[in-house]
């Protein structure tokens, strides 16, 4: 894998499971609809940072005119390069948020959904953004709101350390607006809901919040930070 690359605790250990957890969120399309309605991607050239096994990536392709993934994960590129391989506006890449294997100026749109902790700490790959993104592009970030839902107050439990006050105050100092969404987990059955809060949340979290909550559904609060160029 790409020196320096953070590891991911979910999809690069269970990436089955995180694509049944990515089937499962946003199922109406809202957080599509905000980015579509802030930056469209028609005929644009769009970069999904840390895209794993290229789940979005056919998405923007039908209506981007070029796609890029970036993946440090060589597994994972390789899934992603398998996906799309009748796609030919999209290519795939190995490669960190650190340092970008693109040229100056190139990419037009950005999709940055949980591909490592943002806020302090990711100062290098928003430096990478700065170089890479032409002068009226946008940038999306989406993550985890842990002042928010059942899933954010499962979260805040699973990882106390993360202050989202420091994390919104980083992004807002840096130019970036931000758009809170009420969206969910819907999932088709309680098998896969487990699985996914099991990769989620440290264990002994997981196992506590799973005996105290039924149902196939969780609401899950995000936020997209959004920048333009």
């Amino acid at each position: 894998m790409a020196v320096g690359a953070r590891p991911s605790p979910n999809i690069w250990h269970h990436p089955e499971t995180y694509e049944v957890e990515n089937r499962a969120f946003d199922r109406d399309g809202s957080l599509w609809s905000l980015m579509e309605s802030l930056a469209p991607c028609g005929g644009r050239t769009v970069l999904d940072l840390g895209c794993g096994t290229g789940f979005h990536l056919a998405r923007f392709a039908d209506e981007a005119a070029e796609v890029i993934g970036v993946e440090p994960h060589p597994s994972l590129a390789a899934l992603a390069r398998r996906r799309t391989r009748g796609l030919p506006n999209v290519t795939v890449l190995e490669g960190l948020a650190e340092a970008l294997p693109l040229p100056p100026a190139s990419v037009d749109l950005v999709h940055a959904r949980w591909a490592y902790f943002f806020g302090p700490g990711c100062e290098p790959g928003l430096a990478e953004l700065d170089r890479v993104v032409r002068r009226g592009g946008t940038a999306f970030v989406i993550d985890n709101d842990p002042t928010r839902s059942t899933f954010g107050r499962w979260f805040a439990r699973g990882y106390p350390t993360a202050d989202a006050v420091a994390v919104e105050r980083f992004w807002s100092a840096r130019g970036w607006t931000r758009y809170p969404l009420d969206l969910a987990w819907e999932f088709d059955s309680r098998a896969d809901l487990e699985a996914v809060v099991r990769i989620e949340l440290p264990t002994a979290v997981a196992e506590d919040v799973l005996a105290s909550y039924d149902g196939t559904s969780v609401d899950y609060a995000v936020n997209l930070w959004s920048r333009q160029y």
